[in-house]
């Protein structure tokens, strides 16, 4: 039976809260359900579409198949207000492979969201309905509330119990959560605090004209994170107690695994290397600033970077700087995971994961 979900301090919209169907979310099981042979998570936001699928196992759940497509469903989002059709039928195209592996592996229960992308645009209503026309995809759009939870509940198996507090951030495609929370002992973890940006690397990157930032857009856009975040750091003094050694610091998503590729040398990005391993502050800022002073091409041919993340990923340095500026920890612990292992913990009972390698 899952565990009880706590409640977040949140400084969500009431957009968001009106968007959210929290209660009546797909996939969520009855106290009386069987146990699912065949689990699947679906995570669609700003930038990609990812599955996963999975069988619960004595110690978790193992990881059987699983997808990820980059497919930029927010492009324009922030300057339109709307998802294009371009965006739209690049989507549609994924979650139909999507559809057919869970098909495949005969998926008992599942749970298909869609963040910030679908959460900002007027015309979400219309997409839901085309991708269960075209996919039999029931897509549920959550708040970004309910983001950085099953973010957070993906990542709980990461956090050392040994420190009284962990800030656990996921920069993301069109948003960044930011959660503040209290280490408990029996991992029900109880969070303080919690804020979403509204800007995230696709966002950044459109507004500031694509591949390439100048020095000087790159350092303002270092300045406008950092002043974003100070209201929440203001609240919770998070910075008094990462000096005294008493939080850690963890992030998730594409830019922090990313640097932590790049870090590492890895001639081809390795999932099982990046997650779980430890990322210096100081190695971040000197990661970030010499890629944000590299080409378009230069960044593109890194082998944990490539062409799906070159033009995106100076904006991603930016925000990780910004963090560490305002919380600077000596190091951060790495996550490649979030939303679809926090989806998978809840269809399998509080379980976490037993094989990180999935098929991708």
């Amino acid at each position: 039976m899952p565990p009880k979900r706590r409640r977040l301090m949140s400084d969500a919209t009431e957009q968001d809260r009106r968007k959210a169907t929290a209660s009546e979310r797909q996939g969520t099981p009855p106290r009386d359900h069987p146990r699912c042979e065949v689990v699947a998570a679906l995570d669609l936001g700003t930038n990609n579409c990812r599955l996963l699928i999975a069988r619960p196992t004595a110690r978790g759940f193992c990881v059987v198949d699983g997808f990820s497509r980059v497919v930029r469903l927010g492009q324009n989002v922030g300057e339109t207000g709307v998802l294009s059709e371009a965006a739209i039928e690049r989507t549609v195209e994924a979650l139909s492979v999507c559809a057919v592996k869970m098909e495949r592996r005969q998926v008992d229960l599942k749970r298909c969201v869609a963040t910030e992308a679908a959460r900002r645009a007027r015309n979400c209503e219309d997409f839901v309905i085309r991708v269960k026309d075209r996919t039999g995809i029931d897509l549920e759009i959550i708040s970004s509330r309910e983001e950085a939870e099953l973010t957070l509940n993906g990542c709980l198996p990461l956090l050392d119990e040994r420190f009284p507090y962990a800030l656990v951030f996921d920069v993301g495609g069109g948003s960044a959560e930011i959660v503040w929370l209290r280490i408990e002992p029996d991992r029900q973890h109880g969070i303080i605090g919690w804020v979403s940006l509204p800007v995230g690397v696709v966002t950044l990157t459109e507004r500031n004209g694509g591949h390439d930032f100048s020095r000087e857009a790159y350092n303002d856009t270092v300045a406008e994170i950092e002043d974003m975040l100070a209201p929440f750091e203001q609240r919770h003094g998070i910075r008094a107690r990462i000096e005294s050694g008493e939080a850690q610091m963890l992030g998730t998503a594409g830019t922090v695994t990313t640097i932590a590729g790049v870090t590492m040398g890895l001639k081809r990005y390795n999932r099982t290397l990046v997650d779980g391993s430890y990322l210096k502050l100081d190695a971040v800022h000197t990661v970030s600033r010499n890629l944000a002073a590299s080409s378009y091409e230069q960044r593109a041919a890194h082998p944990s970077i490539g062409r799906n993340r070159a033009d995106l990923v100076v904006a991603g340095c930016a925000m990780l700087e910004a963090v560490c500026h305002t919380w600077p920890a000596t190091h951060m612990r790495v996550a490649d995971r979030g939303v679809r292992e926090g989806i998978l913990v809840h269809l399998t009972g509080g379980h976490h994961l037993d094989q990180q390698d999935a098929a991708e």
